[in-house]
């Protein structure tokens, strides 16, 4: 009788503790989170794509600050760039994004949903190529392996080789006839022509980084590509869209967001600025979209702006360059690379971001503080992520790097107007239009790029080498890449142009970050990890001289 009572007690403790254990595993676990017993094919593939904005949207700042076209803080690359730079970019790729495509693919086979594993596939080649394009050599054959914590690293051309790998296969998955379900599409509503053309596209930009690794391939690559017609033309743009809603979760563009809520946020790049209205003698068309002044005239006091009684730093004067604002006292109120100074009382006067692409206001000469959600767009900006007109400046350069097919001067020209086009179509589309419109109507702004167009031909024309070639077509690649750089600093470390880049404010800032160090949380996780020798080290396609070649 005791031993009856005994095991009855023993089994009702053993029911109690499992009932136990799986009431706390229940607790423990996220009931939002997307798991293999949970997963919708359709959820998991929304939260890709706007995972994939946000990686892109890290990526493309970080990529504009080393470019100056938008401000770098810090006195020191590697104050900038510590092993912590990486943290959020290297979780959301691999721990979000790839985590949940690898989640995806095998239910979206199941199911025959064609076009979820093509647009799946799309984005994670492109993720690979930003991972090496950031890093280097990355974790990828074992690096989902969830037996494996300790993945090792993949040479960078085998990753690259791999994402190429995903994109052929992503054209099948567009072109087949048969296909279950109908995903919901962030980016092209669903238009797989178009998705296709974005490809090939990225089959281009991987042609052209590793153009210096082997210029037969690349060339070969490219002329193909070129035969068949299907790069992303003029209605083809792939960028993410952004609302105007403020409650959480913020839909609105986060340039806007940042700065137009109480004012403050980036500063514009100096350089960049001086580029705009004052390096050809004339405005750039593009210049009242991009940026928006809060005030017409510099100021005049050293506590708002601390470097107007200050003299240029030597590297400066020797080389000429553009110090504390661009010439012309118009109010662009910006900063230097890599100026290390705090923050004085000048929230409400920094020049802002513009119409496009962030969503604010167009610059009418209205001088009105930013701080006013209500103002401009509204924060419906986009970030344009690759352009129809970005592939006309990628095909110039090879046209002359490489002698592929066509006219380098005619793309060049092709790519300028079709993105000064662009800005201006998207802009006059929302709520800026009659401010716009009324500011300079349809016609004056055809003439102006005319005249920017003309110029720029001149230009090129009366260049004495394919070398001063290059630096005009990645000088106006570069003016056409406000919001985007990614593809600026893919650029500047494949081609070293635009030339002449204004240098830091410190004579020894360091050398140029031509790839992050590993970041904090795969260094401390991973028994396997090294880290790198510091930011000079060169990814696989970077065989560029080392810096100084490019600061």
């Amino acid at each position: 009788m005791k031993r009856f009572i005994y095991g009855l007690t023993l089994a009702a403790g053993m029911v109690l503790a499992t009932s136990c254990a799986d009431k706390l595993d229940e607790l423990l676990e996220n009931p939002n989170a997307v798991n293999a017993t949970t997963a919708s094919p359709d959820f998991l593939l929304n939260r890709i794509q706007l995972d994939f904005q946000g990686l892109w949207s890290g990526s493309a700042d970080r990529g504009a600050r080393l470019t100056r076209i938008i401000n770098q803080g810090a006195a020191l690359y590697a104050t900038a760039y510590g092993p912590g730079s990486g943290n959020g970019i290297w979780s959301t790729a691999y721990a979000g994004i790839m985590a949940d495509i690898n989640l995806l693919l095998p239910l979206a086979e199941e199911a025959n949903l064609q076009r979820h594993m093509g647009i799946a596939k799309t984005i994670k080649a492109m993720v690979l190529m930003d991972l090496v394009d950031t890093f280097g050599d990355v974790p990828y054959s074992e690096a989902l392996d969830a037996a494996n914590f300790n993945p090792k690293l993949d040479n960078g051309a085998a990753v690259y080789a791999a994402a190429l790998a995903l994109l052929n296969e992503s054209n099948a998955h567009f072109t087949v006839a048969n296909s279950g379900g109908a995903p919901n599409d962030y980016f092209y509503n669903r238009n797989y022509t178009k998705w296709n053309k974005l490809v090939n596209t990225v089959k281009l930009k991987y042609y052209l980084n590793t153009k210096l690794v082997d210029a037969a391939a690349s060339t070969a690559g490219i002329n193909a590509l070129i035969a068949d017609g299907k790069l992303l033309g003029t209605g083809d743009d792939f960028v993410f869209r952004f609302g105007t809603a403020i409650a959480d979760p913020d839909s609105r563009h986060p340039k806007f967001a940042g700065q137009y809520t109480a004012g403050g946020g980036d500063y514009q790049s100096t350089f960049f600025m001086h580029n705009l209205y004052v390096e050809k003698g004339f405005d750039d068309p593009r210049l009242r979209y991009y940026i928006y002044r809060p005030v017409l005239t510099n100021t005049t006091n050293v506590d708002e702006q601390e470097c107007i009684s200050q003299i240029a730093p030597p590297q400066y004067l020797v080389g000429n360059f553009p110090y504390c604002n661009p010439a012309g006292n118009r109010g662009y109120w910006g900063r230097d690379h890599l100026d290390p100074d705090g923050i004085p009382p000048d929230g409400l006067k920094r020049t802002a971001y513009g119409v496009y692409p962030a969503g604010g206001r167009f610059d009418n000469n209205s001088a009105a503080p930013v701080s006013n959600i209500n103002l401009g767009m509204k924060g419906a900006g986009i970030h344009p992520i690759m352009l129809a007109a970005f592939v006309d400046f990628m095909l110039a350069e090879a046209a002359l790097t490489l002698k592929t097919t066509g006219d380098a001067k005619a793309y060049l020209t092709s790519g300028i107007t079709k993105h000064m086009n662009y800005v201006r179509t998207f802009a006059v589309s929302g709520p800026e239009s009659a401010v716009i419109k009324a500011f300079e109507p349809d016609a004056t702004f055809t003439t102006n790029v005319t005249k920017y167009v003309t110029a720029i031909e001149s230009e090129y024309n009366a260049a004495a080498s394919d070398d001063a070639k290059m630096n005009v077509i990645g000088k106006e690649y570069w003016l056409s890449l406000f919001g985007n750089g990614k593809e600026a600093y893919d650029l500047y470390r494949r081609t070293g142009k635009p030339a002449k880049m204004q240098p830091a404010l410190e004579e020894d800032p360091g050398a140029f970050v031509r790839s992050l160090l590993y970041p904090n949380s795969y260094m401390v996780t991973n028994t396997n990890a090294v880290q790198k020798g510091g930011l000079a080290v060169q990814v696989f396609w970077d065989k560029n001289p080392a810096s100084p070649w490019i600061y």
